[in-house]
């Protein structure tokens, strides 16, 4: 999966749609990471189109007892869904938080609740690559 980050600084988005479709074409799956957590997210869903969004923790954070976090991401879920983009819900630390994410639609989740981040599949990538030469 190729990842942009939303508040990376894009010098020109058309360029940027591009190569990642064509990343596309090998199968390799595009993603904007940390979504709402910067000022670009929907310019960069509208001229990107990339197969998944990762909504940022920020706005995962107690969105049990957020109204306003809740209303956001439902609305974020349905656009995503409109388009057909895939929903990553990151920072998950809580059964709360996971029973209204599902309840919005998402099933798709990372955070301490699930696992702590782990370089663990780093060596099966490079064992992987060194056994295709």
């Amino acid at each position: 999966m190729f990842e942009i980050t939303e508040t990376e600084r894009i010098e020109d988005l058309p360029r940027l749609g591009s190569t990642f479709r064509s990343y596309g074409e090998y199968g390799l799956t595009s993603a904007i990471d940390d979504f709402g957590a910067g000022f670009a997210g929907l310019e960069l869903l509208a001229g990107f189109q990339p197969d998944v969004v990762k909504i940022d923790m920020h706005l995962v954070r107690n969105i049990h007892i957020d109204r306003v976090r809740r209303t956001i991401v439902k609305g974020l879920v349905a656009t995503c869904g409109e388009l057909d983009i895939k929903v990553i819900a990151e920072g998950v630390e809580t059964p709360e938080e996971v029973h209204v994410l599902r309840e919005l639609g998402i099933d798709l989740f990372q955070g301490y609740y699930f696992a702590r981040p782990t370089m663990g599949a780093l060596p099966l990538v490079q064992w992987e690559r060194d056994e295709q030469r």
